[in-house]
């Protein structure tokens, strides 16, 4: 499908957003911080529950999965999913099933209550098949994703939840599209034992066949950038701050991302802090427009990349010794260099 066969309502021109996982026990305060953003977000904020961990979130409704609340433990039993199939087939045509319930957020309902239609885009977000596979394992400590039964029935189980999150969005604001979360895309090609590249690749594209545009990934991690670049994407997320001096090395698939109507955001703001204490925005700005050189050095047009670029903080993070408060600044950090790098671009 070329460009012109669909519109491409993500914005660019170096607009914010951010990742949705965050440190906050403070629901009020978390939703002011997404709400900072030019693309706000629903937060996902597992301090708070453990119900808010992204995998727990995806694993709502879905049969076989043992959660224990104390241990904070999600796992997967095939007897219990056999048990269960039944059930949860009963209701494969009922949307709200899919969606994401209060017990499950303490915030989505609140994100969907609010008015957004002012706003360039919204975003909502779900953890990705590959990582939930491989993150969940059953009974013999084997992830689900090496199971040839239900991962085929995962796949069209976590498609059907991200149709249904992208449709509410929708409601709220014409221009909303979805991250799919896939840190565990990182793994894929390490020659990891039971499921191999070419399966992961005819999965993914199955999957991204199964969900709703405009639609995209984000991960923190170092993947396959051709074979992620070359996915049937909207946008791509990542952390630009670590990883960006590998991925300008693939400068002809960034360009044939971009080109198809592909929107790339730039995660760039450190939000760990030591590695945010040694970094300003003036240092920051550098090193995008040092990578952004690099691309133009390989033909990659800078106007044409500004106006499908989006910006945010490079990671979320959990594990501040001093809670949210650094993963705040790097939010205010992101909103300072977003303004500043309009500004000398000279951009909408």
């Amino acid at each position: 499908m070329g460009p012109s066969e669909h519109k491409m309502p993500i914005p660019g021109n170096l607009l914010t957003t951010a990742m949705a996982v965050m440190p906050h026990k403070d629901v009020d305060r978390a939703l002011e911080v997404a709400l900072s953003t030019d693309i706000p977000f629903w937060p996902q904020l597992p301090h708070y529950n453990y119900y808010e961990d992204m995998y727990v979130q995806a694993s709502e409704h879905f049969p076989g999965i043992l959660l224990d609340m104390e241990k904070r433990t999600l796992r997967f039993s095939l007897e219990k999913f056999i048990a269960e199939l039944e059930e949860t087939m009963a209701h494969f045509d009922e949307p709200e099933y899919f969606d994401i319930s209060d017990r499950y957020s303490v915030v989505y309902r609140r994100f969907l209550n609010l008015d957004l239609s002012d706003r360039p885009a919204i975003r909502g977000q779900l953890e990705g098949p590959i990582s939930f596979g491989f993150n969940v394992v059953d009974q013999d400590d084997r992830p689900i994703l090496f199971d040839d039964t239900v991962r085929p029935f995962m796949l069209e189980f976590m498609a059907k939840r991200v149709n249904v999150q992208l449709a509410r969005l929708k409601k709220l604001n014409p221009n909303a599209f979805m991250f799919v979360d896939e840190p565990g895309l990182q793994f894929l090609f390490s020659a990891m034992a039971g499921y191999g590249d070419q399966a992961a690749r005819g999965d993914m594209e199955t999957f991204f066949s199964m969900i709703d545009r405009p639609r995209g990934v984000h991960l923190c991690g170092n993947p396959d950038w051709d074979f992620l670049l070359g996915l049937d994407l909207d946008v791509l997320s990542l952390d630009v701050y670590s990883n960006g001096e590998v991925f300008s090395s693939y400068a002809s698939s960034i360009k044939r991302f971009l080109d198809r109507g592909g929107v790339i955001v730039w995660g760039i703001v450190p939000t760990n802090f030591e590695p945010f204490e040694q970094e300003n925005v003036e240092s920051l700005k550098k090193r995008l427009n040092e990578i952004w050189s690099v691309l133009e050095e390989k033909g990659i047009d800078r106007e044409f990349l500004l106006s499908r670029s989006l910006l945010s903080p490079a990671t979320c993070c959990l594990v501040n010794p001093d809670g949210e408060k650094t993963v705040d600044k790097a939010f205010r950090g992101i909103l300072t260099l977003s303004a500043e790098l309009r500004e000398e671009y000279r951009l909408q």
